[in-house]
């Protein structure tokens, strides 16, 4: 490795965000709109072997050391196994994030292929809520997907649930009694402005200092250090694992970010909330070099912001929800 990726502030990025379908088991309703989407068809969708020669590249000539693959839903990619493997052979610290409702199909050849973490999403234990956030009545598919990934052998499983103030705050502490019990880390998520009907606000935002304080109340935690990854982590005293938040709205994180992203049809985002992205897919299909690609790479990471400046006047909403920009 003899170059890094560094942005205008001096940020290194050393993690790579791979989402691999816009497409969704389930119809979330802070993830897609209620008349549903227009997905991206196959054909524009990169192929297993652009993905890794993108992926190769960044990793040999950059030094990324961590890659996620997410979605939509990955688990709808045909053959994952197959670019899982084409990816753990690069030697990265490899990771999936998933809804976990066909998690049970899956677990054990993504584990088999080299696949090392795994974060399963999941936002309520009530059937019912479950229903109306998702639109699918698949509770118990998703709490036998996080068996499957114990049962499989990724350690640590992590759940991951964005906490909305009104409709699942309720809950907190289940999903806290919830990790301690099976032996899963469990990160809540601040509520973020990329829900596909627009209906965010910060009064629904339940906050990193409200979650912790509520957690304290009840069990006695400490912070744990703290680097460039985006939850912040507690360790329950009496030996009980770990808790972490992820406070991308009130406790931003960005000025220790490191993570870049690949849509499914190959646009390069610089950061989550950017507005401008990088079209890799007609790099790659057009004939560009490795030394051509590299040098847009290092551009676009060049121009990334200081911030994504939510809640402030002139913070810009992405074009996109999180199932076309990927976790």
């Amino acid at each position: 490795m003899s170059e890094q990726l560094i942005d205008t502030f001096g940020r290194v990025h050393r993690d790579l965000r791979i989402s691999v379908t816009d497409r969704c088991n389930f119809r979330c309703t802070y993830c897609m709109p209620e008349e549903g989407m227009d997905w991206t068809p196959r054909e524009e969708l990169l192929t297993f072997e652009e993905i890794e020669r993108l992926a190769r590249l960044l990793v040999d000539r950059f030094g990324i050391d961590g890659i996620r693959i997410t979605g939509g839903e990955p688990t709808v990619r045909a053959h994952l196994p197959v670019l899982i493997k084409k990816l753990a052979d690069l030697g990265v610290d490899l990771a999936l994030t998933t809804n976990g409702a066909t998690l049970r199909l899956v677990a054990h050849d993504l584990r088999e292929a080299g696949l090392k973490r795994i974060n399963i999403s999941l936002d309520t234990f009530d059937r019912d809520r479950f229903i109306r956030l998702t639109r699918r009545d698949e509770l118990a598919k998703v709490l036998d997907g996080i068996n499957a990934a114990i049962e499989a052998g990724f350690e640590p499983v992590k759940v991951n649930c964005v906490v909305m103030k009104g409709v699942n705050d309720d809950e907190i502490l289940d999903f806290v009694r919830f990790g301690r019990d099976n032996g899963v880390v469990v990160r809540f998520i601040e509520f973020m402005p990329l829900d596909a009907d627009e209906i965010w606000s910060e009064d629904k935002v339940m906050s990193q200092a409200e979650i912790v304080e509520l957690i304290s109340a009840h069990y006695a935690i400490e912070p744990l250090e703290r680097g460039s990854a985006p939850a912040a982590r507690w360790r329950y005293t009496d030996g009980g694992g770990e808790v972490g938040v992820i406070a991308t709205v009130t406790e931003a994180f960005c000025e220790s970010c490191d993570r870049i992203r690949l849509t499914a049809e190959g646009a390069f985002h610089n950061c989550l909330f950017a507005v401008k992205n990088y079209d890799m897919r007609a790099m790659l299909r057009g004939g560009a070099t490795d030394d051509e690609i590299a040098d847009a790479l290092k551009g676009a990471v060049h121009d990334k912001w200081a911030g994504h400046q939510i809640g402030q006047v002139h913070f810009i909403r992405p074009k996109k929800s999180m199932s076309q920009l990927g976790g």
